[in-house]
């Protein structure tokens, strides 16, 4: 598989096929999977995996597989959402139970977390892909992700794992109009990575914080909030929302319900983050290891 090239966090990636469009784009995806028998594709139900599922799933039909990890961090709803969605095109999914809790390496929390977890994920697709015979294990990550902390992208190059969206230059807005011309429910989906990222490093991963943090997240979109973090900070949780719907919880009934179900969930307080909502704002200040590629 061609390598990705290994950046900084931050760093500007050079684009692959650099001028084409988004059909040109996804005409050369196409083509990529018609070289392949048949292919695992690790499928989380975001846009960037749905759509590898979807064209996938296009052209190989059978022959392309979703698998999903199920988990303690992998929110309920999200995988009832993947699923749905992958039924509604006639996809084929596999769901495989992984159990990173059981890591050591990952429940205490480091800042490459997501490496262990990955590792977890994608020793099971290894084990599957052998059993359906796949001739390659593919992932969703795009160009935009190349200059940002990932460290499962280690585990995916110690897995040959592919990654055709960044090795073809889609950058987030390609995949949004993929997904559009598709008419894909996960087009306009928030980015939702796992429950434990929420969760400041080095402080333990446990069952009971991550379904604190499941169920804060679950009342606060119940209350009309589309996009949201609760960042776990022991008893307190630390609610990011989008700048623009931070007025909203100065409304007193609304404040009140996010207070006292808040405390229901296990919080004794609750913050509003003035900074509003951002992805990724636990990796504040981390600089990759050097070598390390600055992806996942």
């Amino acid at each position: 598989m061609p390598e990705l090239p290994l950046v900084q966090i931050g760093e500007t990636t050079p684009r692959p096929h650099a001028g084409l469009d988004w059909p040109a784009r996804l005409a050369l995806l196409r083509e990529w999977f018609a070289r392949h028998a048949r292919v695992v594709i690790a499928y989380s139900g975001g846009v960037d995996s749905s759509v590898l599922l979807r064209v996938a799933h296009e052209v190989l039909g059978e022959r392309a597989i979703g698998v999903i990890g199920r988990s303690d961090s992998y929110a309920a709803h999200e995988l009832a959402l993947a699923l749905e969605q992958a039924a509604c095109f006639g996809a084929r999914v596999e769901v495989v139970t992984t159990g990173e809790l059981a890591d050591p390496n990952f429940r205490s929390n480091p800042t490459d977390r997501c490496y262990h977890c990955k590792s977890e994920l994608y020793r099971e697709l290894t084990v599957l892909a052998g059993k359906l015979e796949a001739d390659v294990i593919v992932d969703g990550t795009i160009l935009d992700d190349l200059g940002d902390w990932r460290p499962g992208r280690r585990a995916a190059d110690e897995r040959e794992v592919a990654s055709p969206l960044a090795e073809l230059g889609f950058d987030k807005r390609d995949v949004r109009a993929v997904a559009a011309h598709y008419r894909l429910a996960s087009t306009d989906k928030p980015a939702s990575p796992c429950l434990a990222s929420r969760i400041p490093y080095g402080t333990e991963i446990t069952r009971e914080n991550l379904s604190m943090v499941e169920r804060g997240e679950a009342l606060i979109r119940a209350l009309g909030f589309a996009e949201c973090r609760v960042r776990h900070q022991g008893d307190a949780a630390r609610i990011e929302l989008p700048l623009g719907e931070l007025a909203r919880t100065l409304d007193p009934t609304l404040r009140q319900q996010l207070v006292e179900g808040l405390r229901e969930v296990g919080y004794r307080f609750v913050t509003i983050d003035l900074e509003g909502f951002r992805s990724g704002s636990l990796n504040r200040g981390i600089r990759a290891p050097s070598g390390s590629p600055g992806t996942g």
